[in-house]
């Protein structure tokens, strides 16, 4: 297979796992003139940086603030991904004058494998019992399930594709800001997901967790450390944190220590990962070795 790049783009993007997770599964599949880097990139820059993509490339991943804006700078968009408005891959296809730019979302795919280690829809990947994953196993997909999503976000509007995947069509979710929340709003109309949005506000987020069997938080890392303060009880629900810095989050031991079962953000990030180095190699991903590979860069 011909030498090929790929990069995460993103604004801050120091943090990222990304690389970790791509060059471990270049490595194990033999791509040995693959290269994948994280670039600095804020949405002015996008443009720019689009515009000077070549057939060398084979992909972008997409993190904060740009997997909203990137859309109009696609030749095609995949079904999925257009219904929610987010994009956080694009496919670099050559062949013609310029490459063709095609958009996906794989954060759906993520939460759903995340989820699934914790037996919500089905058997996952159980991972090894190092913290990532304490509490329930075996519980069922079904009809009504009770769902919160945190945040309401690029990543909420996938979180909220993936609880109506399970059965969860009247969520509630929680917005730090409903004037940033728009497009989110607008990816629950056209999916039919009838879901409630309101204000965050740590005490009426945690009573809302309490009753909930899956609760999806896509603050950024920090962010959720005052909900975290104001759990005290809550039912038999699943938390997936898709913050993984610092590990654990605030938010994952405050559930966890108060009898609950969490799912940590770096499980989302191993799936969805795995899902773009399929789309962009045409190989599926060797998820044992990019497992490997993150966890011992979270223990470094």
């Amino acid at each position: 297979m011909a030498d090929r790049r790929a990069a995460v783009l993103g604004h801050p993007i120091a943090h990222s796992l990304s690389p970790v997770l791509h060059r471990a599964a270049y490595a194990a599949l033999g791509l040995a003139g693959w290269r994948y880097d994280a670039v600095d990139v804020t949405e002015a820059d996008l443009p720019g940086f689009v515009a000077g993509l070549d057939d060398g490339w084979a992909g972008l991943s997409l993190t904060m603030p740009l997997k909203q804006a990137i859309v109009p700078m696609l030749d095609h968009v995949e079904p999925q991904a257009a219904l929610l408005g987010v994009v956080n891959t694009v496919l670099v296809q050559g062949g013609g004058a310029r490459p063709v730019l095609t958009g996906a979302n794989t954060d759906v795919h993520g939460i759903l494998a995340a989820l699934g280690e914790a037996g919500i829809g089905g058997p996952g990947r159980c991972p090894v019992d190092d913290g990532a994953l304490t509490g329930l196993t075996g519980r069922p997909a079904h009809r009504g399930l009770a769902g919160v999503v945190v945040g309401a976000g690029a990543t909420a509007a996938s979180a909220l594709a993936a609880l109506g995947a399970l059965g969860c069509t009247a969520p509630r979710v929680f917005a730090r800001s409903m004037a940033r929340a728009g497009g989110t709003i607008r990816a629950a109309h056209r999916m039919g997901v009838d879901a409630t949005f309101g204000l965050f506000d740590a005490a009426r987020v945690a009573g809302a967790m309490a009753v909930a069997d899956v609760v999806v938080c896509t603050l950024p890392p920090g962010a959720a450390d005052d909900l975290a303060n104001a759990i005290s009880s809550r039912g038999t629900g699943v938390l997936l944190d898709c913050a993984y810095h610092p590990r654990p989050t605030a938010l994952a031991t405050a559930w966890r220590a108060a009898g609950g079962t969490a799912v940590t953000g770096e499980r989302m990030l191993l799936h969805q990962a795995g899902e773009q180095v399929r789309l962009m190699t045409g190989s599926p991903a060797p998820l044992d070795a990019m497992d490997d590979a993150v966890r011992a860069a979270l223990a470094a």
